[in-house]
This record gives structure tokens, sequence and C-alpha cells, in this order.
């Protein structure tokens, strides 16, 4: 049984965040997934809005029960958002928010460089034709869109919701003399949760081309040590400091990473790099 009443005001304020992350996300998926939804409407025949509609609904029904489970479960275990619920409580929240902003730069932006550097360096070389030339990179300004999606959606479904619920099951088993999630379990929690994360990016994969153990491992290493950083920071800081290091790390991949990866393209083909931006 939750001890507590429902935190029906934060629910409100992360589910409404939610709503407008998946809203920023769709004109990149737009772009990304252009070839699919022409094939949707054809074989559904309806109008793209209404596509878009019924996507922007599926999303919003996954969000809205992973934060309506998430909360009640994170804050039985001692998690939560913590510069959120202080203001709802009136609280002057300024010296935590400034004591979260260094590790969610550091684990946000650290990791991510390192691994943008195996990306280019490893795995671009080895990767299918079709991924290094078919799949488009979207314009600058929807990459930068979309990077709210990953701090906002993903960190609600991943930390929030799956991180939260696997600790408070191995609290059952493992657990301190209060009751509370020993630290190894909080750690298993954020490990299996970030190994579904890096998973979950695998559908967009084989969507393009045969899934290998090379594009297996990638996906759970380029991903996993990102979402286990993200798990810490939602441990001992908060959802807040975990969804701007997940925002961060977004910036590099999506930013950076797809800059980088363009002008890769346009120096294979010969031509000069143009990033639209504002196409």
């Amino acid at each position: 049984m939750l001890n507590f009443s429902f935190p029906w005001a934060e629910f409100a304020v992360l589910t409404g965040a939610a709503l407008v992350s998946v809203a920023c996300l769709t004109p990149y998926l737009l772009e990304l997934n252009s070839q699919a939804f022409k094939q949707a409407q054809e074989r559904l025949r309806r109008p793209l809005l209404v596509l878009l509609l019924l996507q922007w609904l599926q999303s919003g029904v996954l969000l809205v029960v992973a934060v309506g489970l998430g909360l009640p479960i994170a804050h039985r275990i001692g998690l939560g958002a913590p510069l959120l619920e202080g203001l709802l409580a009136g609280k002057a929240v300024t010296a935590q928010a400034q004591a979260l902003v260094g590790p969610a730069l550091l684990l946000g932006l650290g990791p991510a460089a390192l691994l943008l550097v195996l990306e280019i360096v490893v795995f671009w070389p080895r990767l299918p034709e079709a991924m290094r030339t078919a799949l488009p990179i979207p314009a600058l300004w929807k990459r930068f869109l979309a990077c709210f999606y990953g701090g906002i959606a993903e960190e609600l479904l991943c930390r929030l919701f799956l991180l939260s619920l696997f600790a408070w099951l191995l609290g059952f088993v493992w657990h301190l003399p209060g009751g509370q999630p020993a630290p190894g379990a909080f750690w298993l929690a954020a490990v299996v949760a970030a190994l579904l994360f890096g998973l979950g990016h695998l559908p967009t994969t084989a969507a393009l081309t045969r899934l290998t153990p090379l594009l297996i491992g990638r996906a759970i290493l380029l991903n996993g040590v990102v979402g286990i950083a993200f798990g810490y920071l939602f441990w001992r800081y908060g959802l807040e400091a975990a969804m701007l290091g997940h925002f961060c790390t977004d910036l590099v991949f999506h930013i950076l990473g797809d800059s980088i990866a363009k002008r890769l393209r346009s120096a294979q083909a010969g031509e000069p790099p143009v990033d639209r931006a504002l196409s």
C-alpha cells in the first residue's frame, strides 16, 4: 500500500511538460520517418494530421501512465523531483538547483563527448551503408527541439518510472535496516533501466538494416553508459538533474554528432558540407 496522497500538482506539471516534449519531437520525426508516414497515409487513407494526432495521443497515454505510476513509487523510496516539489510547496530551491547543475553538466557532457569519439572512430566506419548514407539527418532546429523529448519524456519513462519501479521491487529483498532499498539496489535498477533504454533504440535501426551483434552492442553501449549516468543523477540529485544531464547529452549527439556525420557523408561523396539550420 502507498501511504500518502497522490501528488496531483506535480503530476500535472510533469505530464504537461511531457506532452510539450512530444510536440517538440514531431518535426524531427516527420523528416526522419517521412517515407514511413507516407506509407501509413496510403495504407490507412488518413491525412497526415490525423496520424500525428494519433501518435501524439499514444505517446501521451504512455507518459501519463508512466508519471502516474512512477511518482508515488519514487516518493515511496525517497526519489522524486525535489526542485519542482520545493517550488510547489513555496520553498526556496536556488541553492539546491545550483548544487545539481555541476554534476548534471559533467555527467551529461563528459560521457557523451567520449562516446561520440568512440562512435566516429570505431563504429562509423563499420556501420552498414544504409545507416551511413540513407538515414536522414534533420535540420539543426529540428534536432535541437528533439533534445527536449529526450531530456523530459525519456527521463520520465526510464528513470521516474522504470528505475523507481525496479529499485522499489529490489528493495523488498535488498534493503537497509530502515526498509529503504540498499545502494546496490539503486545501482542495479539504474543498470537495468539503462539497458532497456539502449535496447529501446534498436527498432529504429532495425527499420533500416538487419540487426547485427555490432549494432546491438553499439546501441547498448552508446545509450546504456549515459543511461547509468542519468540514473545516478536521478538517485543522488533528483529528476531535474537527470533531465538536464540527458538534455546535454542529446545536444552532443544530435547537434554536434549529427553535424559531424553530415560532414563525413559530404566528404565521402565529394560534396561541400551543408547544415540546413533553417530548412
